[in-house]
């Protein structure tokens, strides 16, 4: 009798106070793990040119691959840290519009980034690769999740390598506003590496330029040069509207067709050619990453930068 009264008493001290502490510290294990910083569910289908295969990439390794492939790694690490938020901004905001769901994984191509693999970061960087990666590497983990949002969703994260002075109104390039893409003075990018660039071409490429892209378009016997008339100009210094021949066309239009860095551009005949002097390089809207290499190097920090680039946005850990 005495026995089976011990061996009731360790069965309820075992039930009451031992499974129910086990059952707490399993569940406590495993919110820990899921409030954790650094994890993230999101996966990206990546090839490896090594292997030739798809791959299955963690969410943070794929931003180490845009940060590479987007901004040279010889820039500040408060400009690195700057793209690393970005890149994942724009990387989250892509492929939550995309609708995916486990199923379905994404790939670099899908998002609209420049990614490179590890293996084309080496090949790129040669003896400097481990110098230079472990410099993206901290970029990206000392920002992991982290993203910016305006009224508590993920912003469109657009940038681009130099502006024009001044970076350029979301509604002059997409035709939709949005309050935090505004014009901001970039004056850094002016000590940019071909701030300004020429390009040289001749009359009859333009006309066949121009004609590939709009058949109906035509071009008289006056000099070429005055048939391409620049119509309005944004406050920050790129083409908004232009007519070439009988065309209407925004001064994206003509970058694209020609070719040109950028929408800031003027104009000089030299006869049988015209020589395009361009300012900048990219669309002019978000960050100018030159503009934010010359920030860090006065002390900025990657939220300072971001929060001159992108106006009135807030800070938030995506996981």
């Amino acid at each position: 009798m005495r026995k089976i009264i011990i061996i009731m008493v360790i069965n309820t001290i075992i039930t009451v106070f031992i499974i129910p502490f086990f059952t707490v510290m399993h569940f406590s294990k495993d919110s820990s793990t899921k409030n954790s910083k650094n994890e993230n569910p999101i996966k990206i289908e990546v090839y490896n040119p090594e292997t030739e295969t798809a791959e299955e990439t963690p969410f943070e390794e794929y931003i180490k691959g845009v940060v590479g492939a987007e901004m040279p790694a010889l820039f500040d690490i408060e400009a690195l840290k700057a793209q690393a938020v970005c890149a994942r901004t724009y990387a989250l905001r892509e492929i939550t519009a995309m609708g995916q769901n486990t199923d379905v994984m994404p790939k670099p191509s899908d998002i609209g980034q420049a990614y490179k693999t590890k293996e084309e970061l080496k090949s790129q960087w040669g003896e400097n690769f481990d110098e230079y990666y472990s410099k993206i590497e901290k970029a990206v983990n000392d920002t992991a999740g982290e993203i910016m949002v305006y009224n508590d969703e993920p912003i469109l994260a657009v940038f681009h390598s130099t502006s024009a002075g001044y970076t350029e109104n979301s509604e002059n390039i997409w035709q939709n506003p949005l309050p935090y893409l505004k014009s901001v003075e970039s004056s850094g990018d002016i000590y940019a590496p071909q701030y300004e660039y020429e390009k040289e071409i001749s009359y009859n490429d333009i006309k066949n330029l121009f004609k590939s892209k709009y058949p109906d378009i035509v071009f008289t016997d006056e000099p070429l040069i005055s048939q391409i008339k620049i119509n309005s100009v944004s406050s920050a210094g790129y083409i908004t509207s232009a007519t070439a021949g009988n065309v209407t066309m925004s001064g994206l239009d003509i970058r694209g067709v020609l070719g040109l860095r950028s929408a800031s551009f003027t104009m000089k005949d030299t006869g049988n050619s015209i020589i395009f002097t361009t300012k900048g390089y990219g669309h002019g809207a978000g960050m100018s990453q030159y503009g934010a290499e010359a920030m860090a190097e006065e002390g900025s920090t990657y939220k300072e930068i971001l929060e001159h680039y992108y106006s009135g946005i807030d800070f938030k850990n995506m996981n």
